[in-house]
């Protein structure tokens, strides 16, 4: 879907019944984002459940609406069987709206597996992309570097590794406003020859390709920027962001002791609290987009509160206004005209 972005209301279709604390978390952050202006959201669940919330608040003017889905599919319930077997569960209806052009995105903090497979299923894939992606930044130093694939693909092919990079591109553009973005692959060594089969055939194609590819990084490398779009298969990417959130979470623990009597417990709150929103990025955004899917598709944290929902509402909105659905599909035709010698 094209956006008209001059002035547009965006619209988010939102899972409410989708996540740990649902519904009363999502929504409290829906009503924090849409006080803030510039979207309307539907609210897709149990009805009674939704109103009963609501009812907590005043949403006397406020663009809110609510959509009866009856069933909710639950963690741990295989998603395409589930799927299949509730047609009536909220993730799904809050997809369909989005193919039937009644919302500009869909949003769940339910089971990222369910929320793929209802996308994939609902609204297809862009042309050229076999498997979607999530990614973005992950640490708020370097907040010029977004790396895919964060745990989506855990086994991936050079090809697929590509079509990520060629996404990346279109978000560090789009999103970050970088011209030109630089382009690497994750590897144990700086060398060409250094990586595994998957990084080494990875290696070739992105060296012939159009990217501005700088060669492979290191682990070290990307916490000082050196390239803007880091690329990995979703096993390693998974391993290295919940690497850094356990480091943080080890390293404010420390800091709490170190600094004990020496500073005033506020200062240290301050100082804990600004180190994990460095650190935990994704964590405290509350999830990303799904990228290579025909519509935009937030899947975030079942452990996401108000403040969460409300910031993935509010990217969200961003994604819209970048219309960054149509320009990956203008940046996925460098794929397909690879393929094309295959």
């Amino acid at each position: 879907m094209m956006a008209d972005t001059d002035n547009k209301v965006v619209k988010v279709a939102i899972d409410a019944m989708g996540g740990d604390y649902a519904p009363r978390e999502i929504v409290k952050g829906t009503i924090e984002a849409v006080k803030e202006g510039g979207v309307e959201v539907i609210l897709v669940g149990r009805g009674d459940a939704i109103q009963k919330e609501m009812a907590r608040y005043d949403v006397s003017g406020l663009p809110i609406h609510i959509m009866s889905a009856s069933e909710v599919i639950l963690d741990g319930e295989p998603p395409i069987m589930a799927l299949r077997q509730k047609p009536d569960a909220s993730v799904l209806v809050a997809t369909q709206l989005v193919k039937k052009g009644e919302a500009d995105a869909v949003i769940s903090m339910g089971p990222t597996g369910t929320v793929m497979v209802s996308a994939m299923v609902t609204l297809g894939t862009l042309e050229g992309i076999k498997r979607p992606t999530v990614g973005g930044d992950v640490l708020g130093f370097v907040p010029e570097t977004v790396v895919f694939d964060l745990g989506a693909n855990v086994d991936c092919n050079p090809r697929e590794l590509l079509s990520f990079a060629v996404m990346g591109c279109v978000v560090a553009r789009r999103m970050l406003h970088i011209t030109n973005p630089t382009v690497a692959l994750l590897s144990n060594g700086a060398e060409e020859g250094k990586g595994n089969h998957l990084v080494k055939g990875a290696y070739q194609l992105f060296k012939n390709s159009d990217l501005n590819f700088i060669g492979s990084v290191e682990g070290n490398d990307i916490t000082v920027g050196k390239a803007n779009v880091i690329i990995c298969d979703g096993f390693t990417g998974n391993v290295l962001i919940k690497f850094c959130e356990g480091l943080s979470k080890s390293i404010i623990e420390r800091l709490r002791v170190t600094l004990d009597k020496r500073l005033s417990k506020t200062d240290i709150d301050a100082v804990c609290e600004d180190l994990f929103s460095l650190t935990n990025v994704v964590d405290v955004r509350g999830g990303g987009l799904v990228y290579g899917i025909n519509g935009l598709v937030w899947t975030g944290h079942g452990r996401s509160k108000a403040p969460q929902v409300a910031k993935s509402i509010h990217q969200v909105k961003l994604a819209v206004e970048a219309n960054l659905v149509e320009s990956l599909k203008l940046e996925l035709t460098k794929i397909q005209e690879l393929e094309g010698g295959d």
